[in-house]
Order: C-alpha cells, then sequence, then structure tokens
C-alpha cells in the first residue's frame, strides 16, 4: 500500500491569497477503498453524508446499511430525515479511521461531507 503525505497547510501557502475567506475544502479522500472526489469538510458540522452517487459508485449492498431517523437540516434550510447509514473505512494521509455516513438521498454538488476532526 502506498503512503501519501498527509494533507497540511503552512503559511507560505497563504502568500497571494485573501484571508479570511468563506471557502469551502473540498478534496479527494480514500474512502471504501476507493478515491473519492468531490469530499467537503464541513467546519461547522459533526454529520458526516453520503449522497446516492457515491453509494451507487462503491456498489454498496442494502444489507450493509443500518437504520437512522435522526432529523437533519440540509443547506437549503429543509428538515431531512435520512434512513440510513454505513460504516466504512476513511483513509487520511497513513492513517485509517471507521466513518459513520448518514446516507441521504438529495441532490449535492459533493460526493460527500466529512467534520472537521
Amino acid at each position: 500500500m502506498e503512503i501519501q503525505p498527509v494533507l497540511s497547510f503552512s503559511d507560505e501557502n497563504k502568500i497571494g491569497t485573501i484571508q479570511s475567506h468563506d471557502d469551502a475544502l473540498v478534496l479527494t479522500l480514500r474512502i471504501g477503498g476507493y478515491d473519492v472526489k468531490r469530499v467537503m469538510v464541513d467546519q461547522g458540522s459533526g454529520a458526516k453524508i453520503m449522497y446516492p452517487d457515491l453509494y451507487k459508485g462503491l456498489n454498496l449492498k442494502p444489507e450493509e446499511l443500518t437504520p437512522y431517523s435522526s432529523p437533519m437540516v440540509s443547506f437549503d434550510g429543509k428538515v431531512v430525515i435520512p434512513k440510513c447509514q454505513i460504516r466504512l473505512p476513511v483513509q487520511t494521509g497513513s492513517k485509517v479511521v471507521e466513518v459513520d455516513f448518514i446516507v441521504e438521498d438529495a441532490y449535492s454538488p459533493y460526493t460527500a461531507i466529512v467534520a472537521k476532526p
């Protein structure tokens, strides 16, 4: 297994940027053994969310899902009640952690959302 360097930023990376900004941090993470693009890091939430395109793309099976029914508020302010969640390994650098993703059947420009550790 190839070990990738840890994702980090230094003060040198700020040169030429406007601070402070509200731009989303969107990156590629290794989820369930696959490199998944368009993963947003949400600094204001603890929820980890997976959208239908990723669920289908990872070829996950319905029997791998567990029930989940806590209401959530979507980006457009609507209350959504997800039906299930799934636990998958997520690799960042050399570290692999198990993450419980809530599977939300809604449109998103992202494939998944993870919380900032």
